[in-house]
């Protein structure tokens, strides 16, 4: 037989991942079980599985939930840092983010969600639509109804034109590399069947909780985004990965899984069009970098959640080792108005280039903290001081946008766009869309800690500019003693070498959101650490 290097690649992986579909979840179960994972439970995991010994206890040693016992978690994330005035959390073990920024500090006791300094059950996400019309909050603030459009497109046999209305509405991807969604779309179909869509419920960037809205909220139009997108690129199945933090966000997607079978949305032959497609919720295991894609994969597969060098893209080569494409939740919330009414109208909205809305995330230290949607380049000083009402408290110092590996403005610079183009004139990304104003009561030498513990603790370990830079980095920011500016020296030659050398745009990331931090506080004296 004569079969190309990749195809065999692609063989060996698709018997792999299905041997290994449930190997994370028989680790929880043992850790539920016995309070640890011994070696023996590696081995019985592995003969049960059919992975290797060493890929489950690779799987094992790397998630944060099966190495660390069940129990409560205290959020260490950006937004319950800047509530807390710079103090790290009391208690062990800690989450880089809960997403519930905007009632911070916040914590999970008992599996349940708490927030305040009185630990009382956190209240529920507020939201608003700042745009001409909602879109992705069409049905939270519009009373749109999500399968509609899917229905639709079953019963008059229209898939076809679902590329077509993406395409006009140049839709990208809202996970934070905005990459267009049509071209991932084209690249899978054009490939061999079967093919794979998944969402990206892995929102994981401190200061971001408009995906566990979305999730909780209204979970039948994320997946009705899936469908759409199965559809579109000749998907039969779609999969759901839902991080480990989100345990409400996981059980509202499975009943809605479930609401969505029985009124016949999903399954066989559905609407009598010969379109077969089912989702599956997955929960995630604790893991940041699990959120890139080709390490989302991986984590659906049983294996450690590590980044894997690309080509083969996902839409290659991806779950299963089949064309596979992975959109962010936001993403695929905006599809079903886009097919509804047409890609073209929603071009109307936003910029050129950056067309339609964004949802942003506003955390504690806003008067009204919470999520808005917004078209692109709408400046950020609107957002920040007419949507978010300005600080509740202090003076504001700075405002940290796009997460962890976004970076720092100054206060100065707000009148900048929600937009890539307008944010990379100061070294900074848009990222998943979060806002955290950060008050003149935060030390700055703790800032900067925090983002170094931060990258250290959430480094997948795949390449040594990120695994040591991060390490090395966490080290120098405990002698910080001057002025930032002057202490930003000592981090070029680090800097540059995770800029360039990272595997990923984690490593990448870092090093920006560093600098942008250095130049925006470059001027204060911050003091020991």
């Amino acid at each position: 037989m004569n079969v190309r290097p990749r195809d065999w690649m692609a063989v060996r992986a698709h018997r792999r991942a299905t041997a290994a579909a449930n190997a994370t979840e028989m680790l929880r179960a043992t850790l539920d079980e016995h309070h640890e994972i011994r070696p023996g439970d590696v081995d019985e995991v592995a003969d049960r599985s059919g992975l290797p010994p060493a890929a489950v206890a690779g799987s094992a040693s790397f998630y944060a939930d099966l190495t660390v016992p069940p129990g409560d978690r205290i959020c260490a994330g950006t937004g319950c840092f800047v509530a807390r005035d710079g103090a790290p959390a009391v208690s062990e073990p800690q989450v880089y983010c809960l997403g519930c920024c905007y009632a911070a500090p916040a914590a999970l006791i008992g599996g349940t969600l708490v927030s305040g300094p009185d630990g009382a059950p956190a209240p529920p996400i507020p939201y608003s639509c700042a745009a001409p019309e909602p879109v992705v909050l069409a049905g939270l603030c519009g009373g749109d109804r999500p399968w509609e459009a899917w229905s639709t497109v079953l019963r008059n046999r229209q898939w076809r034109g679902i590329l077509a209305e993406v395409a006009w509405s140049g839709l990208r991807g809202r996970g934070g590399a905005e990459y267009p969604v049509i071209a991932k779309w084209r690249a899978a179909q054009a490939l061999a069947a079967p093919r794979y869509v998944v969402a990206n419920g892995d929102e994981g960037d401190p200061g971001s909780y408009c995906d566990r809205l979305l999730m909780e909220y209204d979970p039948d139009r994320v997946l009705a985004g899936l469908a759409l997108c199965g559809c579109a690129v000749g998907a039969s199945q779609g999969l759901v990965l839902v991080r480990a933090e989100y345990p409400a966000a996981a059980a509202a997607l499975r009943k809605a899984v479930e609401r969505a079978r029985a009124a016949g949305y999903l399954g066989e032959n559905l609407c009598g069009s010969g379109i077969d497609f089912d989702i599956t919720v997955h929960d995630g295991a604790g893991s940041y970098v699990a959120g890139e894609e080709t390490a989302l994969l991986r984590s659906l597969q049983g294996l450690r959640g590590t980044v894997q060098a690309r080509p083969p893209y996902p839409t290659g080569g991806g779950y299963r080792g089949r064309p596979t494409v992975v959109q962010n939740v936001e993403t695929l919330a905006a599809i079903p108005w886009i097919v509804r009414h047409g890609g073209e109208t929603y071009a109307r909205l936003g910029r050129t280039i950056e067309t339609g809305t964004k949802l942003v995330c506003l955390n504690s230290e806003f008067s009204t903290p919470g999520v808005y949607e917004v078209e692109f380049g709408t400046p950020l000083r609107h957002i920040v001081e007419d949507l978010g009402g300005g600080l509740r408290r202090g003076r504001l110092r700075a405002v940290q946008i796009g997460g962890p590996l976004g970076g720092f403005l100054a206060p100065d610079e707000l009148d900048a766009g929600l937009a890539g183009a307008d944010l990379a004139t100061y070294g900074v990304s848009l990222g998943h869309g979060s806002l955290v104003a950060i008050p003149d009561t935060v030390p700055p030498a703790a800032l900067l800690r925090q983002l170094w513990s931060f990258a250290r603790r959430e480094s997948c370990g795949a390449c040594a500019p990120c695994r040591v830079g991060t390490q090395r980095g966490l080290e120098l920011s405990a002698g910080v003693d001057a002025q930032l500016h002057a202490a930003g020296q000592r981090f070029d030659a680090l800097l540059d070498i995770m800029q360039t050398a990272s595997l990923c745009a984690f490593g990448s990331g870092v090093a920006s959101a560093v600098r942008s931090l250095l130049r925006v506080y470059g001027t204060e004296t911050i003091g020991g650490l």
